[in-house]
């Protein structure tokens, strides 16, 4: 399919800068099925749509200060740049995207902190993704409270540019479910889940359980082809535990729904899930794309935020509910003025069973 297939027209002023405040009261666009007949409800109202034996299925990443400043030496020359740490590879080597990074040469360092408790890293790849491997001279849980310590707490882009994280950010960024270090980018449906809601939801006979997608940056890279089968999908790794597995499978057997909390929680899910629709242990990186044609094996309804125009979340929505669907829910979600991207309001997508 084209790129351009999934393009629309979003106003600047639709794209929300802070959340909602209590994060429930966010407005809800229930899309029921293949039906254009949309409710408007908030994030509230979600114990409506859920009945006993359902299954909510939340990601329990935690977004660490993964945005470094540093300098970069070359000789007497020095230079600043921005480290944004995208992906973990081993207990002191991060991929990372660099800014500026043309004029970056591998085995150049980088100094972040400099003194008795110095944070630097040397360049030991330059990818052809734009993104570079760098080696710390610090590991494992001594880096950890270095970035910690000294990090900032990566906002999406669109943010970045209107103004900069501050300390309301440290808890707003974050789900109640943030558990394991990892990710560098929040898991944005779960942001609208307080502690009250959830009790309303499991009140009702629902079960909740918890997966690990560690959320790269690659989550904000635009699609530079033209044609989506020539698109390279970023990877996240995830793990799923055998014991979640179980008592999902049991759930779907029973007539429960799965309620996936999250694209991130839907693409690890979907990366489980065999052809016969059983949940699998899973632990490693996922590439997972879906896009129109795409049949889903695992959830059966989906809570997530409003995307980017020719993202490849707004892709996989429109796999999730059909493009013509997602377009007019798009279409009446501007007009009734929901506000979008990591801190706006919400969705709840029943997934169309018919072909799309």
């Amino acid at each position: 399919m084209l790129v351009s297939d999934f393009n629309f027209k979003l106003p600047e002023e639709c794209i929300a800068l802070r959340p909602s405040v209590p994060r429930e009261t966010a407005k809800l666009l229930v899309v029921c099925n293949d039906s254009k007949d949309f409710i408007d409800k908030h994030v509230l109202d979600l114990p409506c749509f859920f009945r006993k034996g359902d299954v909510l299925v939340v990601n329990d990443t935690k977004v660490i200060c993964a945005r470094l400043k540093g300098t970069r030496k070359r000789g007497d020359t020095q230079a600043s740049i921005e480290v944004l740490l995208h992906q973990r590879i081993d207990l002191s080597c991060w991929k990372a995207f660099v800014r500026p990074s043309k004029k970056l040469k591998l085995k150049e360092s980088i100094i972040f902190i400099s003194g008795a408790d110095e944070l630097s890293a040397i360049v030991t790849e330059k990818m052809s993704s734009g993104e570079v491997v760098l080696q710390f001279n610090v590991s494992g849980a001594v880096l950890d409270t270095s970035i910690a310590q000294h990090g900032e707490l990566p906002l999406p882009p669109y943010i970045m540019s209107k103004r900069k994280a501050d300390a309301q950010d440290s808890s707003d960024y974050q789900t109640i479910f943030a558990q394991q270090e990892g990710a560098v980018a929040a898991p944005t449906a779960g942001l609208h889940l307080t502690s009250e809601l959830v009790d309303q939801i499991q009140n009702l006979g629902v079960t909740i359980e918890t997966v690990t997608l560690h959320v790269g940056a690659g989550t904000f890279l635009p699609v530079k082809s033209e044609d989506t089968d020539d698109h390279v999908m970023h990877g996240e790794w995830g793990n799923l535990c055998q014991d979640t597995t179980r008592k999902l499978n049991l759930a779907r057997k029973n007539g429960g729904r799965i309620i996936a909390v999250g694209t991130t929680t839907l693409r690890l899910l979907e990366s489980a899930t065999d052809s016969n629709g059983i949940i699998n242990p899973f632990s490693g990186e996922t590439c997972i794309f879906m896009i129109p044609g795409y049949k889903f094996k695992s959830a059966d309804v989906l809570l997530t935020n409003f995307h980017l125009p020719k993202s490849t979340l707004f892709m996989l929505v429109c796999a999730f509910c059909g493009v013509d669907t997602m377009k007019a829910a798009y279409t009446h979600a501007i007009s009734n003025n929901y506000r979008f991207y990591s801190y706006g309001d919400a969705s709840l997508l029943f997934r169309n069973t018919k072909d799309i």
